[in-house]
C-alpha cells in the first residue's frame, strides 16, 4: 500500500513591495498564515522594509520598471533579469510550499522565478483592472485571486482559475467594523480624515485646505481635520491653514489610521484597492479622488464600484477644485442622514473574511501539489 507523504511545512513566500496598497494585504495574509502555524517569508524592495511584519523574515531583491523611453526600458529589463536570477537562488534556498504575489513591479522577479520553477503560485489583484505586472503573470500562475466580481484584463482562459477572495485588511480595520458609525450631530464636531495613500498625494495638499477655508464659518468652526501630507509639501500646507481657525493635525504618515478612520465622519482620499477595502470593512463614507495618472485608470474603476452602491462620492482630478470640493462638502455635511446612509452602504460591501478566503485558496493550491 502506498501512503501519500504529508507536505512539508516549508514557508509560503509573499512577494510584495512598492506601496502600502500592495504590502498591507500581504501583511494581513502573513498574519493569518502565521496564526495557522505556517512559516512565512516576504520578498520585497527597498520601500517594503518600511513595513516589517513581526515573525516574518524579509528579503530584498533588485527589480526594475519597464516603462519610459528605450534607455529606461533597457535598464528596467536588465534589473528585472538580475532580480529573476536572484529570486530563483533565494527560492531554491527557501524551498517554499508556494509563492503569492501582490502585484506591482517589485513582485515580478519573484513570481517569474517561481513560475519558471513550477512552484504553486497565486497572484492577488487588489483593483478592478488587472495591473501591468499581474497581467504579465496571469497566464503563468496557478491561481488568480481578485477583489471584484469583474476584473478588466482577465482573459476568458484565465477566468477558470480565478477566484474572488476580496482584499485582506489588517485586523485593526476589522475592529472598526464592530464600532458602528455615528454621523455628526447638528452642532458637534465634524471629523475629516484626508489620506493620499502611503506615498501621499500633492493634489489633496493643494485643494483640501483651500476648499475648507471657503466653507461657511459655522462649518469651519466645527471641523476637526487629520491630513496626511508629503514631507516636501508640509510647509506649504501649514501656511495654507495658518490663520484659518480650522482645527487641523498634519502628519507625513499616520501610524494609527484605523483608529482615526473609526472616529472619522468622512474620509477624503484616493481610491486604491486597499483604501476601498478598508472603507467598506470599516463602514465609513468617503469622497474619492482617483489617481488620474494610473496606467489603466484602475482607481476610477474601484471608486465606481463603491459609488454605484451608494457608499461614496466620486470627484475626478479634473473636477477636484477648491470650489467644487467645498460645494460638495457643504451639501454632504448639511445632511448627516446622507452620511449615515453612505456609511451603511459601504458597510454592506465590506468583506471581513477576505483574509481567510485568500489563505484558504493558498492552502488549496499548496495541497494540490501533493495530491
Amino acid at each position: 500500500m502506498t501512503v501519500a507523504a504529508d507536505p512539508p511545512n516549508n514557508p509560503i513566500v509573499l512577494a510584495a513591495g512598492g506601496t502600502g496598497g500592495h504590502l498591507f494585504p500581504a501583511e494581513a495574509l502573513a498574519r493569518e498564515l502565521l496564526r495557522r502555524g505556517r512559516a512565512v517569508a516576504l520578498v520585497t524592495d527597498r520601500r517594503g522594509h518600511e513595513f516589517p511584519v513581526a515573525g516574518v523574515p524579509t528579503y530584498r531583491i533588485m527589480t526594475g520598471r519597464l516603462g519610459g523611453g528605450p534607455i529606461s526600458k533597457l535598464i528596467g529589463l536588465t534589473r528585472l533579469g538580475i532580480g529573476v536570477l536572484t529570486a530563483g537562488q533565494l527560492l531554491r534556498r527557501l524551498v517554499p510550499d508556494g509563492v503569492v504575489g501582490f502585484g506591482g513591479y517589485p513582485s515580478a522577479p519573484t513570481m517569474l522565478a517561481a513560475a519558471r520553477m513550477g512552484l504553486p503560485t497565486v497572484i492577488h489583484e487588489q483593483n478592478a483592472v488587472l495591473g501591468r505586472t499581474n497581467k504579465m503573470l496571469a497566464a503563468r500562475v496557478s491561481r488568480i485571486a481578485t477583489c471584484f466580481e469583474t476584473v478588466e484584463g482577465v482573459t476568458e482562459a484565465e477566468r477558470a482559475k480565478t477566484m474572488r477572495t476580496g482584499n485582506p485588511v489588517r485586523a485593526e480595520f476589522l475592529a472598526v467594523r464592530d464600532r458602528g458609525y455615528d454621523p455628526p450631530h447638528p452642532t458637534g464636531p465634524i471629523r475629516l480624515l484626508v489620506l493620499g495613500g502611503s506615498q501621499g498625494a500633492r493634489i489633496l495638499s493643494q485643494v483640501v485646505p483651500e476648499a475648507l477655508k471657503i466653507l461657511p464659518k459655522a462649518l469651519q468652526a466645527r471641523l476637526d481635520v487629520s491630513q496626511q501630507v508629503r514631507a516636501e509639501d508640509m510647509a506649504a500646507v501649514q501656511a495654507a491653514y495658518a490663520g484659518s481657525g480650522i482645527k487641523v493635525e498634519l502628519q507625513r504618515f499616520f501610524a494609527d489610521v484605523p483608529q482615526r478612520l473609526a472616529a472619522a465622519h468622512l474620509q477624503i482620499g484616493r481610491a486604491g484597492g486597499s483604501t476601498v477595502a478598508e472603507l467598506t470593512v470599516a463602514g465609513r463614507p468617503a469622497i474619492l479622488v482617483p489617481f488620474a495618472a494610473a496606467i489603466a485608470d484602475e482607481q476610477t474603476a474601484n471608486a465606481r464600484n463603491l459609488v454605484a452602491r451608494g457608499g461614496a462620492w466620486l470627484l475626478p482630478e479634473a473636477e477636484f477644485t477648491p470650489a467644487i470640493l467645498s460645494g460638495q462638502l457643504e451639501r454632504i455635511l448639511a445632511h448627516p442622514a446622507a452620511l449615515a446612509r453612505a456609511a451603511a452602504a459601504a458597510y454592506r460591501l465590506g468583506e471581513p473574511d477576505a483574509t481567510t478566503r485568500l489563505a484558504d485558496l493558498v492552502e488549496t493550491v499548496v495541497q494540490e501539489r501533493w495530491r
